[in-house]
This record gives C-alpha cells, sequence and structure tokens, in this order.
C-alpha cells in the first residue's frame, strides 16, 4: 500500500493483550474509511502480533523502537492516533508521564502536539477497580484523550473478545479528525 497524503494517516498503539492479534480488524475498518495506517506496538506488544500480516495489510513496517538520528522518519506524522488494545500498563505509565518506550513517547507527546487520540481499554476487572487505573483514565481525559467504552473481563478468564468494539476509536476520532485535516 502506498501512503497517500491526501488521506489521513491513522497511528495505531497496540499493547501486549489478549486481543491484539485482532488488531488486523481496525486496520481494515481504518482502511474502509480511507485512512492510511502504521502501527506502533509497545515492546511486550510485539510478541501478540503476526507482524508479516499487519506489514501487509498496511504497508509499513511495525515501528516499536526509536529510530537513530541518522534514519529517515518511517512514516508522516499522524492526523490521529488509535491506543487498542490499551493495557493497564499503558495507561498507567501514560498517564504518570512515563515515556520509556517508542509508543509511550509518542502517546505522551501526542496532545501537546494537538494530535487527537483514542483510547480502547482491555483490562480485568481487578485492574480496573485499582485506584490507580481510575486516576489515570481521568488524568487522560483531562489531557482531551478520548477513552472508549470496554466493559472488563473477569481476572485470569481473558475473553471479552466479542464485546471488544475495535471500531469504537474510529468513531471517537471521527469529529475530531474533521477539525484538524485542512
Amino acid at each position: 500500500m502506498d501512503v497517500q497524503p491526501d488521506k489521513p494517516f491513522l497511528q495505531i498503539v497496540v499493547c501486549a493483550a489478549g486481543v491484539a492479534p485482532d488488531v488486523g480488524k481496525l486496520i481494515t475498518a481504518a482502511q474502509e474509511r480511507n485512512w492510511d495506517v502504521g502501527v506502533v506496538a509497545t515492546p511486550q506488544g510485539l510478541g501478540f502480533l503476526d507482524m508479516e500480516a499487519v506489514e501487509s495489510q498496511t504497508g509499513l513496517p511495525i515501528r516499536s523502537a526509536w529510530r537513530t538520528p541518522d534514519q529517515p522518519r518511517p512514516t508522516r506524522p499522524a492526523d490521529a492516533i488509535a491506543v487498542a488494545p490499551a493495557t493497564f500498563n499503558t495507561v498507567n505509565k501514560w498517564a504518570a508521564g512515563i515515556s520509556d518506550n517508542l509508543a509511550l513517547g509518542i502517546l505522551c507527546e501526542a496532545p501537546a502536539m494537538g494530535v487527537p487520540v483514542a483510547v480502547l481499554p482491555y483490562l480485568n476487572s481487578a485492574q480496573a477497580a485499582h485506584p490507580a487505573y481510575g486516576q489515570s483514565l481521568e488524568r487522560l481525559r483531562e489531557m482531551g484523550i478520548l477513552i472508549g467504552s470496554y466493559e472488563p473481563h473477569r481476572p485470569k478468564a481473558g475473553g471479552g473478545a466479542d464485546r471488544y468494539r475495535w471500531e469504537e476509536v474510529l468513531e471517537l476520532l471521527a469529529p475530531r479528525l474533521l477539525h484538524t485535516r485542512p
């Protein structure tokens, strides 16, 4: 796939979660809405992806590490970012301003750069009950981050894939994108 500058560019951040192997559903939905798509995975998230399939679908390499100063930028700047699936770990680190990997670095900078971001969490109910998680979601909302509606699954049970609405992040971003594109 050729990245076309007249199309909006969506950067998908993928975390290490049980539904991550299905990120192709989000890529397809975004492409059907006329988006160009690139994927950034957290270091642990890489192990959940079929890299060859995702790269074939997007036409771009999956990014997970910072480039060196002498390397060209691998993509153009994102018009919007979707974080799906977003884990307990990533949500809390991001809200705390921790930027210890490429995915978090991108997420920590995005609000100040005016890039709309939508998050679709995937976590269990015990993690969701931790006080830090609610506080982190509130901080992200204060930063203008759009939060999806995933209902946490039971601990140690996984699941919830049938209730994980990948397209929700696109629905959340649609109104914001209209205000960021010329």
